[in-house]
């Protein structure tokens, strides 16, 4: 039902030959993020600002161009001394979760890739089967143990969401984990040997109490909280009263589209989910 995004990021591996001042460089460290200060909106600093720092940098790799411009992951280092020079650079850590609703799609995106590869590096250091330090493999991402062979690839959550359609009124709940007044959709985590449909039924019977019909897939989208891989579908309403579980869900309703509570972050499957609801229903999204 929906397209792709307008920007274009060539995903790699191998690292460049030349390297170019122009290089994004997307460094995290305790979930946040480093980003230019006193900007209107979220810039990635390049490696013309940060040429004389890199040598401070943990857990570096290439992960592609945006846009033509080559992109770099990396955790910063605990030099105290490094820290004081970013500063003075201009250059402050953000929340990294922050991004969801302050920054452009494409470089939310491209700092989810960036931290969940960060991750997976650090929690394949060592071999979990014999405790060997793991080697990088060539040609694709994965670590290989040297010792007894075991290959750790990069792992992703598969996980559900869907907009639950009843005439022109769409189901919204309340997660308890969710800010005060923000509502979303039904959503879970794929269980073992379950199809992606099943899991959409079940996640809405279990949730809300009500069975769903006609489900279709919408689009996907990565989403780095944590390493998920969210398929977004639609289902049209097929019986049953809502009724919460009171253990994630603490209330749910059919709204119009005219009438939506608080939304999701703009870059969210979730969010254009919902804003593709509103289009079919008249209402023009921002």
């Amino acid at each position: 039902m929906e397209g792709n995004n307008d920007f274009d990021f060539q995903p790699g591996i191998e690292k460049p030959v030349e390297e170019m001042d122009s290089d994004l460089w997307f460094i995290f460290k305790n979930g946040e993020i480093l980003i230019e200060a006193n900007k209107e909106e979220i810039h990635i600093p390049n490696r013309g600002k940060l040429s004389r720092y890199l040598d401070g940098m943990n857990h570096v790799h290439y992960i592609g161009s945006l846009n033509g411009r080559h992109c770099y992951a990396a955790e910063l280092g605990e030099m105290e001394q490094l820290q004081r020079y970013l500063t003075v650079e201009g250059l402050i850590f953000r929340s990294f979760r922050s991004l969801a609703t302050e920054a452009r799609e494409e470089i939310f995106n491209v700092a989810g890739r960036a931290i969940q590869l960060i991750n997976w590096d650090k929690d394949h250091k060592y071999c979990g089967g014999c405790a060997t330090v793991m080697k990088e493999g060539q040609g694709e991402r994965v670590k290989i143990c040297p010792n007894c062979g075991r290959t750790y690839y990069p792992r992703i959550s598969p996980a559900i969401i869907v907009a639950v359609l009843k005439g022109d009124e769409i189901l919204m709940a309340h997660n308890r984990n969710f800010t005060k007044d923000v509502f979303s959709l039904i959503a879970g985590f794929v269980e073992l040997g379950e199809t992606l449909e099943e899991c959409v039924e079940r996640e809405v019977m279990e949730e809300v109490g009500i069975k769903v019909k006609n489900i279709r897939y919408f689009r996907s989208q990565p989403w780095p909280f944590p390493n998920s891989l969210m398929v977004a579908f639609t289902a049209e309403y097929d019986g049953g009263e809502i009724c919460p579980d009171g253990i994630e869900i603490d209330e749910a309703n059919w709204f119009k589209a005219d009438k939506l509570p608080k939304l999701p972050s703009r870059w969210s499957i979730a969010r254009k989910l919902i804003d593709w609801y509103k289009n079919v229903n008249g209402q023009i999204t921002s």
